[in-house]
């Protein structure tokens, strides 16, 4: 999917909608491509839902889940509302 935040772009691999340690709903996704302040190669991001704007599903698929993924949320999300 592809969608503005910090008023720039990214392309992630979706995985997880739930409320984050401080209860906010937020995306937890494999960034792909886009602007990163780290820098850092792809890997894990969290995305506030309320920050993201310009939303789109993307036509490439992606294979599954990325390693370190955990659908119960692990100790970072709770109240998992939708996962792979």
């Amino acid at each position: 999917m592809q969608f503005t935040y910090d008023g720039t772009t990214r392309v992630v691999e979706p995985h997880m909608v739930a409320q984050n340690e401080a209860d906010h709903y937020a995306l937890s996704a494999w960034w792909i491509s886009g602007h990163s302040d780290s820098g850092a190669p792809h890997r894990w991001r969290e995305y506030l839902l309320s920050e993201m704007s310009g939303v789109v599903v993307l036509e490439q698929p992606f294979a599954g889940p990325r390693p370190g993924y955990k659908p119960s949320g692990g100790q970072k999300f709770h109240r998992v509302v939708c996962m792979l």
